[in-house]
């Protein structure tokens, strides 16, 4: 530091404490010569204690050098996500979803206005532009029959599910209010609700059918260690709303990386869902302790299938390193064991909390994983016992019109449905205050989430949806979500060119 700078410091700091001592001796005067009330004297003395303060701190620069004023540089990053959204968001700029995409969400779950104005916003000239191809002579598709069958040879109670459900959210994760009400809205729409790893609780038992989750941590079905009992794991899958059992062996938020509940999220109630202590950080396993090779996965699905009186049985993975994936196929073979359905998660797929590295730079996105997929398993001649489920930004009509072109048989969505909830995307799921009482334990907030009401949304967002992709695939020519074909979906790939889906992902059929 040179002579200069430092003279400059010191003089600062020295000017500080000249204002504060005028300050205050001008204040005082006033006051014993009665020219200034105490009700104003107390907010200025407050300001000097705080500027007094600011200036000899060491742990915020800001602050120390810019007394009282460096303050407002904290204030305003605090509500720069809400300024952003509120203000300067243009309809295409939001993370990880824009306004439109919100917004159709709002409108569909309120029943109200699903029409827009004035044309496109989106640049059909970017690359990476999707659009699907319509057809001179279009059909009229049946929305009673957007079902798929799950189960294969091997299952006994084989389940019609819609071709889109609630995906993976934990109680725990989720407030009371909001796990109850997507379970009433998926019994009043007629689809599923996945449980997410945190096991099943009261909140999940409005009716709707249940997709039970089995994670790393095994929450409603672990001992003492930790590891999964085969006794608490048949009681619960006896449960009639229990339709299928998914395996997480990976999400595509955080793969390779366990789940992980806030302490002051893990209230008793929940502590006593999952077998675990209350009030305590719990960080579920990266890796399952019943398996460790292909072999023993399967060999685990099968116990777990017997455990549950053969109901349908699948896994849930985020595609990482291919050959992996590829040996658990050809172990299929070798074993004879086949799951029922695999979940393809992708890494576009969201969180309450996660490292960074692994939100922005692990996994594989969803387009690729799932064409990845269903291509392994057509060449081994397993596709037809497997179905495919799909997971990442399922939104629109379009979303699912364009996941089943690639290979899925149905698809998740998560956040959609939390959007259908009111969810805002204030970004504060980890950090327990979530302002509309979603992803939240703290009473005070989702005790403002109506049950009644927002059940209702969430069926009218799957309802109107399904309306939606009836429309999407008529236009397209087709009457089924069987008959679409990756031929008919186009993504640009440079400035002056763009291929087709089959020809992009080498789609085998």
């Amino acid at each position: 530091m040179n002579k200069n700078s430092k003279f400059i410091q010191i003089s600062a700091f020295n000017n500080i404490w000249m204002i504060s001592i005028f300050t205050s001796t001008i204040v005082f005067l006033l006051i014993y010569f009665n020219r200034i009330s105490l009700y104003f004297i107390i907010p200025v003395l407050l300001l000097l204690a705080l500027l007094i303060y600011d200036s000899i701190q060491k742990r915020h620069s800001v602050r120390r050098n810019y007394p009282l004023i460096g303050r407002l540089r904290y204030f305003l990053e605090s509500y720069r996500p809400e300024l952003r959204q509120y203000f300067f968001e243009g309809e295409l700029d939001g993370k990880p979803f824009n306004r439109r995409q919100r917004s159709i969400v709002y409108q569909r779950s309120k029943n109200v206005k699903q029409t827009i104005s004035f044309g496109m916003q989106d640049d059909p000239g970017r690359i990476g532009y999707e659009w699907a191809a319509h057809s001179v002579y279009p059909k009229k598709a049946d929305i009673q029959s957007f079902k798929v069958e799950i189960g294969n040879e091997a299952c006994k109670q084989k389940y019609n599910a819609s071709i889109l459900n609630i995906g993976a959210m934990s109680y725990g994760a989720l407030s009371k209010t909001a796990i109850a009400s997507l379970n009433k809205g998926a019994l009043l729409g007629g689809f599923a609700h996945n449980t997410g790893e945190g096991g099943i609780s009261s909140h999940h038992l409005q009716g709707g059918d249940l997709i039970w989750q089995i994670g790393t941590g095994y929450f409603g079905c672990r001992n003492e260690e930790g590891h999964f009992d085969d006794k608490l794991f048949s009681e619960k899958a006896a449960y009639e709303q229990v339709k299928m059992i998914e395996i997480k062996l990976s999400q595509g938020a955080k793969p390779g990386h366990g789940g992980l509940l806030p302490a002051k999220k893990n209230t008793p109630e929940i502590a006593e869902i999952r077998h675990i202590k209350p009030y305590t950080t719990v960080h579920s396993p990266s890796a399952h302790t019943a398996f460790d090779n292909a072999d023993s996965l399967l060999r685990f699905i099968e116990r777990v299938r017997i455990l549950s009186n053969y109901k349908p049985v699948g896994f849930k993975i985020c595609i990482g390193r291919r050959e992996e994936f590829e040996a658990i196929a050809e172990s299929m073979i070798k074993t004879g064991i086949r799951p029922d359905f695999i979940t393809i998660d992708g890494a576009e797929g969201g969180t309450g909390a996660a490292p960074l590295e692994f939100i922005d730079h692990m996994g594989m996105a969803l387009t690729d994983a799932l064409s990845f997929v269903n291509n392994t398993l057509i060449k081994l001649n397993l596709r037809n016992d497997i179905k495919l489920i799909a997971s990442g930004k399922v939104i629109t009509a379009f979303d699912i019109a364009k996941t089943l072109a690639l290979g899925a048989d149905a698809c998740y969505s998560a956040r959609g449905m939390m959007f259908s909830l009111g969810c805002i995307q204030a970004l504060q799921c980890d950090s327990g205050k979530c302002p509309v009482g979603i992803a939240t334990q703290e009473s005070s907030l989702y005790k403002g989430l109506d049950v009644s009401d927002k059940s209702v949304r969430v069926a009218n967002f799957h309802t109107n949806t399904m309306k939606a992709l009836s429309e999407f695939i008529g236009a397209c020519g087709y009457s089924n979500c069987s008959e679409i074909k990756a031929s008919s979906f186009f993504k640009r790939t440079s400035l002056n060119s763009f291929s087709d889906f089959n020809e992009l992902y080498q789609l085998k059929n």
